[in-house]
């Protein structure tokens, strides 16, 4: 683990999370719907930022695990570090962020999250972390605005109501994949969904780590 026991993590507020996210993560963009903001700390300085919100399609995703209230579960739907922390820090960080989850919000019983691997990677933080891997998709939802070259996800333009416009825009090539962590172990019999094999992600040729594709 070396100096990755000394990270600590503390809430912080959203203004600052949100511009080390913007600095640090690829997208340069935040998720409106993070309400909930761990600052991953080393040396007194921050470092990392973890960032919790709605599910931004919570009807669609609730039914992911039967028997599941509405405030039952969380999406993790940012997550960015720089290069001064060491090896093993996300995956001590998420690990961390889980035990705090299930200490103060224990109706909170599970955690979705997406991989990006059309621009970014395909999950390996949260293989490491113990997620289970329970969809990979051809990306149809990520799609580029060709006026101002900015990324979109196919809710955030329904919000927008932009849904007739962004499906004629060109969607970006690659996988989506999706994960989910268990914080309430007993919650895992109710999955709707077979958990699938890591093996899967290159059967399905989607691969990526830092942007490029396996």
């Amino acid at each position: 683990m070396g100096r990755a026991k000394d990270i600590k993590l503390k809430v912080i507020p959203a203004n600052i999370a949100n511009e080390f996210i913007k600095k640090q993560h690829y997208s340069g963009k935040v998720v409106q719907n993070s309400k909930l903001h761990f600052g991953c700390f080393l040396d007194g300085l921050l470092h990392g930022v973890m960032s919790y919100g709605s599910s931004i399609n919570k009807k669609g995703t609730i039914n992911l695990v039967a028997g599941t209230h509405w405030n039952g579960f969380i999406e993790l739907n940012r997550m960015a570090f720089d290069e001064y922390l060491p090896k093993n820090s996300e995956s001590r960080c998420i690990a961390i962020s889980m035990r705090l989850l299930k200490k103060n919000a224990p109706h909170i019983k599970w955690v979705i999250s997406f991989a990006d691997a059309t621009q970014c990677g395909d999950g390996t933080i949260y293989r490491a972390s113990g997620f289970k891997l329970v969809g990979i998709a051809k990306n149809t939802a990520l799609r580029v605005n060709p006026k101002t070259g900015e990324s979109l996800h196919c809710m955030q333009a329904h919000h927008l109501k932009m849904t007739k416009e962004f499906r004629t825009w060109k969607a970006y090539e690659g996988y989506q994949l999706k994960y989910i962590y268990f914080i309430d172990k007993s919650m895992e019999k109710n999955l709707t969904k077979p958990v699938l094999p890591f093996s899967a992600i290159a059967d399905a040729g989607a691969g990526m780590y830092k942007g490029v594709k396996r």
